[in-house]
């Protein structure tokens, strides 16, 4: 994995946004349809109910061109397997051996993301595996999280001597900014943007407002 330099020695593509959507549901459609046209999005990732896989599949599948045709790339939450049926783009995985995994199911053509990855240890070797992507910050299935100081840290780090674009989990509007600044060449909107529907469309406005330079 080669480094990415100093800042000096490079010009850093402009940060996105990337949505964490709800769990699949009737209504997602428009939701997702209004949520990815409310400003510049990179990515939606969708997961599944857990144990409801193949029983959600068929709303999944309604839900990717939606996504896709605004120019956002559409991913699923773990089971790589999956990822083609459903016509996503990829799928995010939950850890390093997850990753590994999934490589031989969803490479070349496929985006292989990867979260939950604890230690600076596990981020390089998901890095050097072949993960398009390493995500810090997000929950644990507890509702645990990493202080955020520690967060942008691990950002800064990250974005100083890698190639692979990073992403970085903001569990608020507040948050966007620093983590862009840190570096982030993604900021994830949690599940959170999605908790009042009426505002979701402002909100996501308003983290781009921020990510782009304008107070959160």
């Amino acid at each position: 994995m080669a480094s990415r330099g100093t800042p000096a020695d490079r010009q850093r593509p402009a940060p996105r946004l990337y949505l964490i959507a709800p769990q699949v549901s009737a209504g997602l459609t428009q939701v997702l349809a209004q949520a990815v046209n409310a400003a510049a999005v990179a990515a939606v990732l969708v997961p599944f109910a857990e144990g409801e896989e193949v029983t959600l599949l068929p709303d999944v599948k309604t839900l990717a061109p939606v996504v896709q045709d605004a120019g956002v790339a559409f991913l699923i939450e773990g089971n790589p397997q999956l990822a083609a049926p459903a016509g996503a783009d990829g799928a995010h995985l939950e850890g390093f051996q997850a990753l590994k995994a999934a490589l031989p199911v969803l490479k070349p053509q496929r985006i292989a993301g990867v979260g939950a990855l604890r230690t600076r240890h596990d981020a390089m070797l998901a890095g050097e595996a072949g993960a398009d992507y390493v995500m810090f910050g997000e929950p644990s299935r507890a509702g645990s999280r990493p202080p955020f100081h520690a967060l942008t840290e691990r950002v800064a780090w990250w974005a100083e001597l890698f190639e692979v674009p990073c992403v970085g989990f903001a569990s608020s509007v507040e948050e966007v900014a620093p983590l862009a600044a840190a570096g982030a060449d993604f900021v994830a909107l949690g599940a959170w943007v999605f908790s009042d529907y009426r505002r979701c469309n402002s909100t996501i406005a308003h983290a781009a407002s921020a990510l782009a330079g304008g107070t959160a």
